[in-house]
């Protein structure tokens, strides 16, 4: 892949609309710990977490509006679910779930950010072989580990 400094890190990388894009981005960053990265006008901010993962934060305009969207949500990996939930509920985030250890070796916590959007914060705490809880690893999966 041809490196790029004016792409963000990831192979992935989500574009989210907001209805106020300087709003949004200083809540982003300081509720869930993400550091803006590059501005581009007044219509898009990169937005990095740790080295390798991003999103970019998108101007809604009259054409595109950013409403709250409960059918879709993102999942972000952190080193410590239970200190980063506590610097979330400081800034006010609406929690929806509180954290909780689960049967395949997370545990997460979910809130909304301030469009609404549904927020999953997971830590790994155990290895735990999928089919132990009923998962079905697809064919050649076991090596993307």
């Amino acid at each position: 892949m041809t490196p790029n400094q004016s792409m963000p890190p990831g192979v992935i990388i989500p574009e989210l609309m907001y209805p106020d894009l300087a709003a949004a981005v200083d809540w982003l960053c300081a509720t869930f710990g993400l550091r803006e990265r590059l501005r581009i006008g007044n219509h898009r901010s990169q937005l990095v977490f740790g080295k390798t993962a991003a999103i970019v934060v998108v101007q809604a305009t009259t054409l595109a509006r950013a409403p709250a969207d409960p059918s879709h949500s993102l999942m972000v990996r952190v080193e410590d679910v239970d200190q980063h939930y506590a610097h979330v509920l400081q800034c006010g985030a609406h929690v929806i779930a509180p954290p909780t250890d689960f049967q395949y070796g997370e545990r997460q916590y979910t809130v909304e950010d301030l469009a609404g959007r549904r927020w999953t914060f997971s830590q790994s705490i155990a290895d735990v072989d999928p089919q132990e809880w009923g998962g079905v690893l697809s064919e050649g999966a076991d090596n993307l580990a």
